[in-house]
């Protein structure tokens, strides 16, 4: 059985100038499921900080601490997110769907997946996970209604996603890029939207 596309299923969620919770203030979301339900989705363009990738690759003891970390190439350059602040403890990662794990990884829309298991940290670790990659840490929900109620009270523009903004690691641009998706100017955009 198939299950029931989401309304917002692999859309971007892009956060309006008035947004008035600071978590999420100028923040392009990946939303990863939607439904009656609910909705879930990874924050794209906020780097965790001072945590690199072999730190958090140490601290689940997929490397040895002290050993010498030679991360081959994309996983050397791959930045931890905040991806949201539900369970931040636990690490999410989107990727191309070049890399599948049965039962544990969730095809979202356009070849992008979401894995949240050790295994694929430790395949992107010996250069044998996804193509592309984006690690974070927490993930953003939304109690049934709620994300239906933000959008419509201004919190929240909905664009397509564009995987060359989910896999960039110029996360100081994302926000302008994902409006430029919808023909918005990051610069028109006033914080009263809605109040005359």
């Amino acid at each position: 059985m198939e299950m029931e596309r989401g309304y917002l299923d692999g859309q971007f969620l892009i956060a309006m100038p008035s947004m008035e919770d600071g978590r999420f203030a100028h923040s392009v979301v990946y939303v990863c499921a939607h439904s009656e339900e609910g909705a879930m989705g990874i924050i794209l363009n906020q780097s965790a900080s001072n945590l690199t990738f072999a730190d958090l690759l140490q601290q689940l003891d997929i490397i040895e601490e002290g050993d010498p970390i030679r991360l081959p190439s994309p996983a050397d350059r791959m930045l931890v997110h905040r991806g949201g602040p539900v369970e931040t403890g636990r690490g999410f990662v989107l990727h191309t769907d070049d890399f599948f794990i049965e039962s544990s990884t969730l095809p979202i829309d356009d070849g992008i997946c979401l894995t949240a298991t050790l295994e694929i940290l430790k395949a992107i670790a010996e250069g044998r996970g996804p193509e592309q990659a984006l690690l974070a840490l927490g993930y953003a929900g939304w109690a049934p209604g709620q994300l239906e109620s933000e959008i419509q009270s201004n919190g929240w523009l909905t664009a397509p996603a564009d995987p060359l903004i989910i896999f960039d690691r110029d996360n100081a641009t994302k926000w302008e890029r994902a409006l430029a998706l919808i023909g918005i100017d990051a610069g028109m955009l006033s914080s009263d939207i809605g109040h005359a």
